[in-house]
């Protein structure tokens, strides 16, 4: 199984939302390695759900339930979705202050690559994040 960190602003996509849906696709990614990670995604891989820009909280947990297809708001077939359902919410969300504060976090790409926002993580990045989050 591998581990992912999704990104996405609160006004636009929120956890809230997300949970009242069930289900969605992940559409919108318009970066050729955020693309590519999309297409690395396999059913049942978890994912991690980051509040950008307003809050810049770790706030969630989905996995992935479709892995990739052609993205259904554009004709361009450079560009794919995966469906994403929500897992669990954290107890407590994880800032990205936080996150910048722990030592074992300082090489994920949230750190290192701020601005791309489908992203993958060590299984232990996963776990502490998920650690600090409880």
């Amino acid at each position: 199984m591998n581990h992912w960190l999704v990104k996405s602003e609160p006004f636009k996509y929120s956890w809230e939302k997300f949970n009242q849906d069930g289900r969605t696709f992940w559409d919108g990614v318009r970066n050729y390695q955020a693309r590519n990670n999309l297409k690395a995604m396999k059913e049942g891989d978890l994912v991690l759900f980051y509040h950008s820009n307003e809050g810049k909280n770790v706030v969630g947990i989905a996995k992935v339930v479709k892995e990739f297809y052609q993205d259904p708001t554009t004709d361009d077939a450079n560009w794919v979705v995966v469906d994403l359902a929500p897992v669990e919410s954290l107890k407590n969300p994880v800032s990205l202050e936080q996150i910048k504060a722990e030592e074992g976090l300082k090489d994920i790409s949230l750190v290192r690559q701020g601005r791309l926002s489908v992203m993958p993580l060590k299984a232990e990045e996963f776990d502490k994040v998920l650690e600090m989050g409880s």
